[in-house]
């Protein structure tokens, strides 16, 4: 994980890694880093990623109506956007946290096209607002839906016990597999409810052994299209 003073984060990322923005298989953008030959979403469609391992085997597998969540990598805001238009269709009652070291800024967002992809033009202002809204405050994104964004490192997480479901959309294992540690699993299974599950596109076996390690029960399921394995985990 990259490492700086916190006034000079932004100017050590910028120097670090050019961001490209591209557009997936399924028509969405997504960012790209080329010094890493890494992607933020999958080059095969990011929503349609987004939409199968974050909605499909994650929100939409908890029988519940109030559902607090925690994004692992916050990034172009697509888990989170979905997740509103997800949560405003069902009448459910979000309380969104999602985490992110380096912000995008406004030049990227504005090239995000998921509004449109996702048939969503209603809904524009919500991601805008999404994006535009402070660091580290708790707002109330539309009702029944707040959204907290943290600036902060994925080794500094502290929670106890506050979350239902974990999106972990952190960085692949190839580029970053500090990210991937019993350590930073074992902060998962601490921020997790009884009961409450992590779902990521992941599906290497050193990460289900570092889950297992913890105590998470995992299970492989099918992966997004382009991808043939996930996981998802949960605290029992």
């Amino acid at each position: 994980m990259w490492r700086a003073d916190s006034e000079n984060q932004e100017i050590v990322h910028s120097l670090i890694l050019i961001r490209n923005i591209i557009t997936t298989q399924d028509g969405s953008t997504t960012i790209y880093l080329p010094e890493w030959e890494e992607h933020y979403h999958s080059k095969h469609g990011a929503i349609q990623e987004a939409l199968h391992v974050f909605i499909k085997n994650g929100l939409s597998a908890l029988p519940k109506k109030e559902i607090t969540i925690l994004e692992i990598g916050f990034g172009t805001g697509l888990n989170a956007f979905v997740t509103f238009l997800e949560a405003k269709k069902n009448n459910l009652t979000i309380d969104y946290v999602g985490v992110e070291a380096y912000p995008m800024v406004t030049e990227e967002v504005l090239q995000m096209n998921y509004v449109s992809e996702l048939n969503a033009e209603n809904e524009s202002a919500i991601f805008q607002k999404m994006h535009d809204s402070d660091w580290n405050e708790r707002i109330e994104l539309a009702n029944s839906f707040n959204l907290t964004k943290r600036n902060q490192f994925f080794d500094e997480i502290t929670d106890i016990e506050q979350f239902d479901i974990i999106y972990f959309d952190a960085f692949g294992y190839r580029v970053q597999p500090e990210l991937w540690s019993t350590a930073i699993f074992k902060k998962m299974y601490e921020a997790l409810k009884i009961n409450g599950i992590l779902v990521t596109y992941a599906a290497r076996g050193v990460v289900k052994r570092s889950m297992i390690e913890v105590g998470f029960t995992v299970e492989k399921l099918p992966g997004a299209p382009g991808k043939r394995e996930m996981f998802r985990a949960r605290k029992q």
